[in-house]
């Protein structure tokens, strides 16, 4: 099932993708896409709707976050050994932790806004993690129980923000429109194994990362279990789970985005996005 809101920035409404690619509305049913429509219940009461009997919606309309009621959005630094020697850094022993501002967070095709003053924005497709029943302390083994979908973002980041500048990296990664996040939010019994997803990214049309979520240092199932020692996870959080090789801190010389380029970026089965980039 592929859960989505839909409408102007701010005044989303809740919807879901048919099996003919038609977008229906689910306001009638649900207030939003969060809080106890993330859980196992929830997700089986609109599973059982009959999608042609939801009014459906203009196919051009604007995509918001696939997620609302975010309280975190927690972030994997170098969760893939080949992005963490791109980078010149070690695989860390324990995942690294971050955080980016939920002011970031953005639909799938709003733009990737460059903050005034930067000069080092780049991109980083990342499989994301959406909570759907609150965790603490829980096994690995029961990681996934606590897990509503999964869908794609593009975790945007200012490089000398992120680094050169001291400090966490949390202000080279939160801006806003640093956060794109959907098309829409997948849930887990569509993802066979969250583990084994090809992901890509063009700009301009030149495919800059090609890589497999294969090659996570650190798999779902653990980063859901380890976090949930340090924090308590609710529904509707947003865990980042790091970015494979080719992002623009990696090539020879560098390469960052300038206002007129165009990043498209995409996560088997889990659908696809498009930003353009332009100027705060």
């Amino acid at each position: 099932m592929k859960l989505l809101r839909y409408g102007a920035p701010g005044a989303e409404k809740p919807g879901m993708l048919a099996a003919d690619g038609t977008i229906r509305d689910l306001s009638g049913v649900v207030a939003d896409i969060a809080g106890d429509v993330l859980t196992d219940e929830g997700l089986a009461a609109i599973r059982a709707l009959d999608p042609a009997s939801l009014p459906a919606v203009r196919g051009d309309t604007r995509l918001g976050p696939c997620v609302a009621g975010t309280t975190k959005f927690i972030c994997i630094g170098l969760n893939y050994a080949d992005h963490a020697a791109e980078s010149g850094m070690e695989v860390p022993p324990e995942p690294v932790i971050f955080m980016k501002a939920n002011s970031a967070i953005c639909g799938p095709n709003d733009p990737i806004v460059i903050p005034r003053g930067s000069e080092k924005t780049d991109w980083e497709v990342e499989l994301a993690v959406i909570v759907g029943r609150r965790a603490k302390y829980i096994p690995e083994a029961d990681a996934m129980d606590h897990v509503a979908g999964f869908a794609v973002t593009n975790d945007v980041s200012e490089r000398a923000f992120q680094i050169e500048r001291s400090g966490q990296w949390t202000k080279g990664k939160s801006c806003d429109n640093f956060g794109q996040i959907g098309p829409w939010l997948v849930t887990r019994d569509e993802v066979a194994d969250p583990q084994n997803l090809g992901m890509w990214l063009r700009v301009n049309g030149r495919t800059m990362q090609n890589g497999s979520s294969r090659t996570m240092v650190y798999g779902v199932r653990h980063l859901v279990s380890y976090l949930s020692r340090f924090m308590t996870l609710h529904p509707g959080d947003i865990i980042s789970t790091g970015t494979p090789p080719g992002v623009g801190l990696g090539l020879k010389p560098p390469q960052y985005l300038r206002a007129g380029d165009i990043v498209e970026l995409g996560i088997e089965g889990l659908g696809e996005q498009r930003q353009d980039v332009i100027a705060d």
